[in-house]
């Protein structure tokens, strides 16, 4: 099933590092890798308990144009999308049913509220 993709909208994908902490451990960062063109659909949500405050968890198909295996540019699961201040936790990248040219990264987003 092949479809008519928008890629219209900025994401800066984002890939955890390890920082020296200066006191003999490390810290995790997130490092910019680069800005991806993107669809961005919401599918499901639900409201659950964090720890200490409500917490709103909403899932999102994400299309991207594809980038080979091993490329910086291609979004693996463990990495985010930003979009100003929201983060879009990547759990899953397949290819795209939109044809070959496409990936599609499945994505949780949280809010605390």
């Amino acid at each position: 099933m092949r479809g008519v993709v928008t890629l219209s909208r900025p994401l800066v994908l984002e890939a955890p590092a390890r920082v020296e902490d200066g006191a003999g451990g490390f810290a995790e960062v997130w490092e910019g890798r680069g800005t991806l063109w993107a669809e961005v659909v919401a599918r499901t949500g639900r409201e659950g308990a964090g720890e200490g405050a409500r917490v709103a968890r909403a899932a999102y198909r994400i299309t991207v144009r594809a980038a080979p295996q091993g490329a910086p540019s291609r979004p693996v699961p463990g990495q985010r999308l930003r979009d100003g201040g929201r983060v879009f936790a990547i759990l899953a990248v397949t290819e795209s049913a939109a044809g070959p040219g496409y990936l599609t990264l499945w994505a949780e987003e949280e809010v605390v509220a």
